[in-house]
């Protein structure tokens, strides 16, 4: 059987236009394509981590209407135990505005609906699914609340959590230190540490300090840069494969299911962060948020193409 991974997080629906530019504050634009696809940070990595091998269950709240049941129905299909996605019957299911622009930049407002109402009560049910778990992957688009409780049942019952501390919020030293591994962009690691990332010798400083806190292995994701990582006081870094970015949307998430893919088929985290890496520049290649995720053949095409690469 393969380990069990379970992703705690949000789902949404993205709304997506695409447009020359990103408009300032006052503009307004005429955009070109419009699309409709299924999000939320907790989802695309539930479905990324799904497509590349990953037992994976999703834990969420949706609300009891039409995007709900579209995203339940999405997640059945890319074989995902839904059996603790919870319908709120109040709140409505989360939404995400996004404009991309000619680079595949991006731009986000996301109203959070049922993912804001996913509490340690809704958990009951799932405790027992978490403490099995090989490994737990959160975000931050639910309330911190409920990830600190997460991260301690977790612990309490020695499952590892890789936490994307993503969007960029403060968290708690406490917090931190009972996180295996946290997975934070240039942005994120800045909010974290008051370090600001422009370059690798910068992403070194803050993953030291990350380090510092008591978080077992930090990686630094440098978007077309690449990703650095911090483990048993060793900094390595590993270059993105060089692609032509179309929509960066669900970059991150994709990198961060492909992660625990790879950590929970035995590959050591210097053998993980390539897999992810490519993994991530395969689906910036492509429109949308889940839709962008590659599936395990298209992924290891790509490797056996020799498309990585690290110093």
């Amino acid at each position: 059987m393969k380990p069990s991974i379970v992703v705690v997080g949000s789902s949404n629906t993205d709304m997506v236009v695409k447009a020359g530019h990103l408009p300032v504050p006052g503009e307004t634009i005429l955009g070109g394509t419009f699309m409709m696809n299924a999000g939320g940070k907790g989802a695309n990595q539930a479905v990324a981590a799904a497509r590349l091998g990953g037992d994976i269950t999703f834990i969420a709240k949706i609300g009891d209407d039409i995007f709900g049941r579209q995203s339940l129905a999405l997640f059945e299909k890319e074989g995902i135990d839904t059996n603790y996605v919870i319908t709120d019957p109040i709140n409505p299911s989360g939404v995400a505005l996004i404009t991309v622009d000619a680079n595949g930049e991006n731009c986000i407002v996301v109203a959070s609906g049922a993912n804001g109402a996913l509490k340690p009560g809704d958990f009951e049910n799932a405790k027992e699914k978490i403490k099995s778990a090989a490994l737990i992957l959160m975000q931050l688009e639910i309330p911190v609340e409920t990830v600190e409780y997460i991260i301690n049942v977790a612990t309490g019952s020695k499952v590892k959590v890789v936490l994307n501390p993503a969007p960029a919020r403060p968290l708690h030293d406490e917090l931190l230190s009972k996180v295996y591994m946290v997975t934070p962009n240039e942005t994120e690691a800045e909010m974290l540490t008051g370090i600001k990332v422009q370059d690798r010798g910068s992403a070194e400083k803050a993953a030291r300090a990350l380090a510092a806190k008591g978080i077992e292995i930090v990686i630094i994701t440098l978007g077309a840069q690449g990703a650095l990582v911090l483990v048993n006081d060793t900094c390595h870094f590993f270059a993105a494969p060089i692609c032509q970015a179309i929509d960066t949307t669900a970059a991150g998430d994709v990198f961060s299911g492909a992660l625990v893919v790879a950590i929970s088929e035995g590959k050591s985290i210097l053998e993980a962060v390539p897999f992810a890496c490519q993994a991530a520049a395969l689906s910036v290649c492509k429109m949308g948020a889940q839709s962008s995720a590659p599936y395990r053949y298209e992924l290891n095409s790509a490797i056996g193409a020799g498309n990585t690469n690290n110093n």
